[in-house]
């Protein structure tokens, strides 16, 4: 359970629609309900127009769900931590018990709405994920290990998966390379991150990579995971899942990601330091935004897949 705190006040709850709303995380939502749509356009056959919405819709709502439980249990560290005190419950406009209610009550309505009105392996796939976020990542992995984000990182990995079940009924190759190019950039995108805050997760007392292996540890890890990734990205293209202007895509950007970590490995410390990781950690939003949406243009499209 979360340790109190004495910034975290338990007045009633004054919370507004944009208090509820901040719970989801509407940021994380947002990115999730993306890969989950190119999951769904991009799977063979066709989905009717009710059901396509009703899904991501389950997968919003999902994503919200896991966000909720997220603030919930992790109230204390928020409290401590500059980037997230402004959230509503450190701030004492929602309470802790409320946040956990309104987590479990989206989560349940997402899993039984997902299942009956479109499948339910793609139910039984957000709901996993939900129990992966909230119970495996949120209250074991982060708090016990500089791995956190890495294990972790495959709750985001799987709307992709999600949104191609929900449109097939089953699990394809390709939203398994989906799955991978995520789980590979989640460590390079949030380790930049974590290099800019690791002042703030030392003093909340989290085992992120910079706060237990140093900052030069984490820039090599940041490399190598950068240099994995690239052929990771690559390989809808390179197995012949996609066309040229995608592969095109991903060598580029998948280059220009490594070019990135490289200069952060090089960088001095300081500010130095600081600068090169914001600037990895906001190209890293940038490729996978741009990958994902030529996925979805060569899919409109209909340009020809690369055959061997």
């Amino acid at each position: 359970m979360p340790v109190a705190s004495d910034n975290v006040r338990i007045e009633p709850s004054v919370a507004g629609v944009a208090d509820y709303f901040a719970l989801l995380k509407p940021r994380v939502m947002s990115l999730v309900v993306f890969t989950a749509l190119v999951g769904l356009v991009i799977a063979p056959g066709d989905v009717h127009p009710v059901i396509g919405f009703t899904a991501l819709l389950c997968i919003a709502i999902g994503a919200g769900a896991a966000g909720a439980l997220n603030m919930w249990y992790d109230a204390d560290v928020d409290a401590l931590m500059s980037r997230t005190i402004e959230r509503p419950i450190p701030q004492g406009r929602v309470t802790a018990g409320e946040a956990l209610a309104f987590g479990m009550t989206l989560a349940g309505f997402s899993v039984v709405v997902m299942g009956v009105l479109v499948n339910w392996l793609s139910a039984g796939l957000l709901a996993f994920t939900i129990v992966f976020y909230a119970l495996i990542y949120t209250v074991w992995l982060k708090r016990s290990t500089p791995q956190n984000i890495v294990i972790g990182g495959a709750s985001g990995a799987f709307p992709p998966m999600i949104g191609w079940a929900a449109a097939t009924g089953a699990i394809g190759i390709e939203s398994i390379l989906l799955f991978l190019i995520i789980f590979f950039w989640t460590p390079p995108h949030f380790w930049a991150l974590s290099l800019v805050r690791t002042d703030d997760y030392a003093r909340a007392g989290v085992p992120m990579l910079p706060v237990v292996a140093g900052d030069r540890e984490t820039r090599r890890q940041i490399l190598i995971y950068s240099v994995v990734l690239a052929p990771v990205g690559a390989s809808p293209w390179l197995l012949g899942y996609t066309g040229l202007l995608y592969g095109m895509t991903s060598v580029t950007f998948g280059a220009l990601t490594i070019a990135f970590a490289l200069r952060l490995r090089a960088a001095a410390k300081g500010e130095a330091t600081a600068t090169a990781a914001r600037q990895l950690f906001a190209f890293s939003i940038l490729y996978l935004f741009v990958l994902f949406a030529v996925l979805l243009v060569e899919q409109g499209m209909g340009l020809p897949r690369l055959t061997w």
